[in-house]
């Protein structure tokens, strides 16, 4: 059992809602080093890192004052320490696509960027020690480390599955044979691990870990997938979707997705306020398609055809 939010129709994440507030700091970069494919920057971000839970995100401002970059970009939080005489650290992994994530992998140490957090629902923790699976895909895998973390200070037994298309697209193998009981890998052209998805060998560690929970982080279809594994060996599945986010705080509506709530109705939710961690039983799937979200006919506020 995990632990859960009151009982609401609307309530559909399955996660606890988060503990103190939010806050907007202006966050120095002290450290940004290379690791494979990706990017990890360490920030003083003071009040953050003593609020933010696994699970959380920060909203970083990108391109400097004078940017046209306008919109924030949102990363999922790998690491935090609270303490330190300059207030506490945040640490998240960035990999460079376009402009903005560009520009944040090329800053320098010093460099200052205005930081919001922590936002959006945490992982929800197990009430009772059990063993859990924890499901990465690529730099995805991130935020699971600190998770792991605290679901091993509770006394669970750990399993982690990490994959990503190459070797050189996977993120903390290392840290994880370290960090947790049990390690699987896989790579989409075998060159590292086994050969295929995470959900290719999920339900044989599911099995042999009488696993109770799965946490999953990583590309939509990843989640979808592993979110039928799970189903399939009665196990509920916690992941932390992938949707873009424009803002992060709910006001421009760009990342929602249909999810089912305790009434049973689906309804369009905004995954930077309601998720990003949702139940995947939850989770629409049926919706999606190469990446694009529609609205069920059957959502709440769904268009509908007038008949005439």
């Amino acid at each position: 059992m995990t632990d859960a939010p009151s009982s609401s129709g609307a309530s559909s994440s399955g996660a606890s809602a988060p503990r103190g507030g939010v806050t907007q700091v202006t966050g120095e970069l002290i450290a940004t080093r290379r690791v494979g494919a990706y990017q990890q920057l360490t920030f003083v971000a003071p009040g953050i890192a003593e609020l933010a839970r696994p699970g959380q995100f920060i909203a970083l401002a990108v391109g400097g004052a004078t940017s046209a970059n306008l919109l924030r970009r949102c990363f999922s939080i790998y690491q935090v320490s609270p303490g330190g005489a300059d207030g506490g650290t945040v640490d998240v992994v960035v990999a460079a696509h376009g402009p903005g994530t560009t520009w944040l992998t090329e800053l320098a140490p010093h460099a200052e960027v205005d930081i919001v957090g922590p936002l959006g629902r945490p992982f929800p923790l197990p009430t009772a020690p059990v063993p859990c699976v924890l499901v990465g895909g690529g730099y995805g895998s991130a935020p699971l480390f600190w998770l792991a973390a605290q679901l091993t200070a509770r006394g669970c037994h750990v399993e982690m599955v990490l994959g990503a298309a190459s070797e050189d697209r996977l993120f903390g193998v290392g840290l994880a044979r370290r960090a947790v009981d049990g390690l699987s890998v896989t790579t989409d052209d075998g060159s590292a691990g086994t050969k295929g998805w995470v959900s290719d060998v999920l339900a044989d560690v599911i099995r042999l870990s009488a696993a109770a929970v799965v946490y999953g982080c990583g590309p939509m279809g990843m989640l979808r997938a592993i979110t039928e594994v799970a189903a399939r060996q009665g196990v509920v599945a916690q992941v932390a979707v992938e949707e873009a986010m424009a803002c992060g705080i709910g006001v421009c509506m760009t990342c929602v997705l249909p999810v089912v709530g305790n009434d049973g109705q689906t309804r369009m939710v905004r995954s930077c306020v309601e998720g990003p961690v949702f139940r995947g039983d939850r989770v629409r799937w049926d919706a999606f398609d190469d990446g694009l979200c529609t609205v069920p006919s059957d959502a709440v506020g769904a268009p509908r055809e007038s008949g005439h």
